[in-house]
């Protein structure tokens, strides 16, 4: 991510395209897994992106290279019993969609949360060089610190909706939030939202005095 201003169409077409980060991908996906109406615009960028790739000369393949495909492709298959395959469904908790079943298996209450009054986080285990990435579960009714970013912070609804001032996100929607926002998510009465969120710098807390908290936070 940079600190270009962006949005949501930008993300699709990047992710069509191939060009997004593991972390940032992953928001992607899950954001078409929970909102099925967005799929047709993600195929009109794959379309273009195809078209594109038709009129690229073609590149002659180093000797054996296709061979070494299969050969990894051989390597990395795992036979996946009846056993497997039943215990794995059974695992799956309904509140986590398709894409993010890998990164969080089993049940969202097992995974290790940090609790921060009505705030919780929990880890997902990404590569954390650039990226961070969490789940933030945020109690129904309830209000995150007043907060702007020194970077970008990419955000899908999993459950649940929140309002932030600027927008209202409910399931599968996507927030984008950069140095430009100045802003204090809350949640809708009635439900906890649940939301997979990713960074790439530290939040800046501005409330009144809240700010004071900021020599203490942690990227």
């Amino acid at each position: 991510m940079t600190s270009e201003h962006i949005n949501v169409d930008d993300l699709l077409l990047a992710h069509a395209a191939g060009r997004l980060p593991e972390p940032v991908g992953l928001v992607v996906a899950t954001h078409l897994a929970l909102a099925p109406q967005r799929l047709a615009t993600y195929r009109e960028y794959e379309a273009f992106g195809g078209a594109m790739l038709e009129e690229l000369s073609p590149v002659e393949l180093s000797a054996g290279a296709f061979d070494r495909l299969m050969a990894r492709l051989d390597d990395d298959a795992e036979p996946i019993t009846t056993r497997d395959a039943g215990r794995g469904r059974a695992a799956h908790d309904p509140d986590v969609p398709a894409p993010l079943r890998p990164y969080v298996r089993g049940r969202l209450a097992d995974l290790p949360w940090k609790h921060y009054g009505s705030v919780s986080e929990a880890k997902l285990p990404l590569d954390e060089s650039v990226y961070r990435t969490r789940l933030i579960l945020l109690k129904a009714g309830k209000a995150v610190p007043k907060h702007t970013h020194d970077g970008q912070e990419i955000t899908v609804v999993l459950k649940g909706a929140f309002n932030d001032g600027i927008g209202h996100y409910g399931r599968g929607e996507i927030a984008i939030a950069d140095a430009h926002v100045d802003h204090q998510p809350v949640a809708e009465a009635g439900e906890d939202c649940l939301c997979l969120t990713v960074t790439d710098a530290p939040l800046r807390l501005t409330g009144t005095f809240s700010r004071f908290l900021n020599p203490f936070l942690r990227f």
